[in-house]
């Protein structure tokens, strides 16, 4: 089978219970370390027979996990694809077929197989090979984000053939989207996260922030500390200690805000991230849900933030134009990068869009900037005329800030040089400032009637679809430009996010009391067997606990999240909580 659900939305559930039913092991293939030791921590706690195989374990420990398989004392098997295909294990997982059996195949992330996809991987290509040699185990693939491209070739790659197809709904109705121009990024998402535009303080919350490159997540995650947030830096340049410490912080540690490259997040389990933040824009659509998915796994309310710019758009287009990779492949790169575009220049319903990119129709979800404060917008055709007339009449060799200063009339040696200033175009746009100016450069390059020339260093070329525009054939509407952010810097200076968690979502008084109390017992528990805090229990669970008031272990059964080897293990000590509580709150 071939499954597409979002991220948070019980894909895990999909292999895992197929697994525990069928005989044998159940072996998920699984890209990431992090993925793994999460995964079967979790179903440890549930009392599933579970473990991993890869690199982190000794000699000693990865011999214990082998003769467990070869016992068939595991459930479920998680391991890299480098791993699994090699001669030896390929050896060794054929004696357990032969032996206690394997329940399936489960290939975790398989977007990751497509060169289509936004993040492929070459070790995936050689899992074709679990279709040759294990030809009657039940195999399925499973992702987060793929459009029709990627799910055509994750089928040819992983040998599905006509396997079943189910695509659950892409939406997350509990993320908030935002995407606003980027004028200075990182004022405004310090604004943002102090709940300046109207919105909660998500300070003291836990958050990630995407950065294009490594040297920008170092700047940025320093500067968020002198700002007094609790942020760590993350990137492939960091060595694997460094790395390994930030990500064991923000998985056990409460409002923890990690700064990072797209090597950050991949199958990272944390259920109360409350926002991700791009200060950069993604390299498309798919990217940008994947990584925007990863708040609000809990279900709870979340933002997805984002800041972009023109500039943004010429990087992308300068990293597709010089990558080694075929035309074909290039090519489908800057569609994705043009569709993301149009996401972030959408007049109407964000979730509308970036749900139709996925094959999925809605309608206006209420939730989202454009649909609580609809943009503003303006006849732009006499506007995008001027611009595109002063791209071709300075023979299209020019980037946006020189077109600008042209159509503003701002003389410059080189201008004058090249005899620019005596164009009919120069100063005739003088009625609108550089900020305007660079929204309709930003959206005539989303509208797709001018392109970045990346091997031109950023010139600006005129497409075929601008003619009918330039011959007064066809109306444009453009997005007004966003106001500068007025928040005052000094005014959020020493707001830290080290303070106590937010306030749980419809708690008050004794309930938010035993909620906090419950927080520490939950804590103290996970520090004890050396797992994230939300492996034991989510907040969800916690919060309705704090709700419910169980007194019984039959009654904390009824509680969602917990089961029965969870209440055998923690029953006691969470009631003796939950009995402290309603003493302290004379109920």
């Amino acid at each position: 089978a071939l499954v597409l659900m979002p991220t948070g939305g019980g894909k895990s559930v999909c292999y895992q219970v197929p697994a525990l039913i069928r005989p044998g092991m159940g072996v998920v293939v699984s890209p990431l370390i992090a993925l793994m030791q999460d995964q079967v921590d979790a179903m440890r706690q549930l009392g599933v027979r579970a473990a991993f195989l890869n690199s982190s374990l000794d000699a000693a420990g990865a011999a214990e996990v082998q003769r467990a398989m070869g016992a068939g004392e595991l459930d479920l098997l998680y391991v890299a694809p480098e791993r699994l295909v090699t001669a030896g294990f390929l050896a060794q997982l054929a004696r357990v077929d032969d032996g206690p059996g394997i329940a399936l195949f489960a290939i975790d992330e398989a977007h990751c197989v497509s060169q289509w996809g936004h993040d492929f991987r070459p070790e995936y290509l050689g899992l074709s090979v679990l279709a040759e040699r294990f030809p009657l185990v039940p195999r399925v693939a499973l992702t987060a984000t793929a459009d029709q491209l990627t799910r055509a070739e994750i089928r040819t790659r992983l040998a599905l053939g006509d396997a079943p197809e189910f695509v659950s709904s892409f939406d997350r109705p509990n993320i908030h989207y935002t995407v606003v121009e980027k004028v200075n990024a990182r004022e405004q998402l310090l604004a943002f996260l102090a709940g300046d535009a109207g919105g909660a303080s998500l300070l003291g919350s836990s958050g990630i922030v995407y950065c294009a490159s490594r040297k920008k997540v170092d700047q940025t995650a320093a500067w968020l500390v002198r700002e007094g947030v609790t942020a760590l830096a993350y990137h492939a340049g960091l060595d694997q200690a460094e790395r390994r410490a930030a990500q064991e912080r923000f998985q056990r540690e409460d409002g923890i805000v990690v700064v990072a490259t797209i090597a950050f997040g991949m199958g990272i389990d944390k259920p109360d991230v409350r926002f991700v933040a791009h200060l950069d824009l993604p390299k498309s659509v798919e990217a940008y849900y994947q990584e925007t998915g990863r708040a609000g796994r809990d279900g709870e309310p979340a933002q997805a933030w984002m800041a972009y710019g023109y500039a943004d758009v010429v990087l992308q287009k300068s990293w597709i134009d010089g990558s080694d990779a075929p035309p074909e492949i290039r090519r489908a790169e800057a569609a994705k990068l043009d569709a993301l575009l149009g996401y972030c220049e959408a007049a109407t319903c964000r979730r509308v869009v970036l749900l139709d990119y996925f094959g999925e129709r809605s309608g206006p979800c209420g939730n989202c900037d454009t649909c609580l404060v609809p943009p503003e917008l303006w006849d732009g055709t006499v506007a995008a005329q001027k611009f595109l007339s002063g791209v071709i009449r300075t023979g299209q060799r020019f980037g946006a800030a020189y077109v600008i200063d042209l159509l503003q009339g701002t003389s410059s040696p080189r201008m004058v040089e090249l005899g620019h200033d005596q164009l009919p175009t120069f100063g005739v746009g003088a009625d609108l400032d550089a900020a305007a100016w660079r929204g309709v450069a930003r959206q005539l390059v989303a509208h797709g009637l001018l392109r970045v020339d990346a091997q031109a260093y950023g010139a600006l070329r005129v497409t075929e679809a601008a003619e009918p525009v330039l011959r007064g054939r066809a109306r444009l509407d453009l997005r007004s430009v966003t106001p500068k952010p007025t928040a005052r810097k000094a005014r959020r200076r020493g707001r830290r996010s080290d303070g106590p968690a937010p306030a749980p979502l419809g708690l008050v008084g004794p309930q938010a009391e035993l909620f906090e109390g419950l927080r520490v017992e939950r804590k103290a528990i996970a520090e004890e067997q050396g797992v994230p805090a939300y492996v034991v229990f989510h907040d969800a669970t916690l919060r309705e606990i704090a709700a419910r008031r169980p007194t019984t272990t039959d009654q904390l059964l009824d509680v969602p999240g917990i089961g029965a080897a969870k209440a055998e293990r923690y029953g006691e000590r969470i009631l003796t909580v939950v009995a402290a509580g309603r003493e302290a709150g004379g109920a």
